[in-house]
């Protein structure tokens, strides 16, 4: 008999686990699979003023979160940080990104870069709804 655990505190191990099951049946398909993350942060006076959290796997970038600070917007930072998670990608041999956006956040900031829009989720509390882009390298 198959006992099924709800948990919102799982075991690393039990994680692993799933993963590691998941990326072997993947691999039949997609070959090895070569994840790994990519951060980027941006310090001013010590202080993280702006990071980037992804990683490159199987030929696409993720980012996963990016955030600049309110004051550090504006002038080019995230638009430096976002250009050299994507060149890292590149030398890693990469050929394309993805991330998702909420509405209130920064579509026209990643359109200005060169994603385009495939797909959005919603809607969210008070009426919101994310975006999903992508952008070809």
């Amino acid at each position: 008999m198959v006992d099924i655990t709800l948990t919102d505190q799982p075991a690393k191990d039990d994680c692993e686990a799933v993963r590691n099951g998941l990326v072997a049946y993947n691999a039949d398909y997609l070959g090895p699979d070569d994840y790994r993350p990519l951060c980027l942060f941006a310090r001013d006076g010590g202080r993280i003023v702006a990071g980037l959290l992804g990683n490159t796997n199987r030929g696409w970038l993720n980012v996963d979160m990016f955030w600049v600070d309110p004051g550090h917007r504006g002038g080019g930072l995230g638009r430096d940080l976002l250009g050299r998670a994507e060149g890292e990608a590149r030398a890693r041999g990469c050929t394309a990104a993805w991330l998702g956006t909420y509405d209130f956040q920064a579509r026209p900031f990643y359109e200005k870069q060169g994603y385009e829009l495939f797909g959005t989720l919603g809607p969210y509390p008070n009426g919101h709804c994310s975006y999903f882009l992508r952008k070809s390298f």
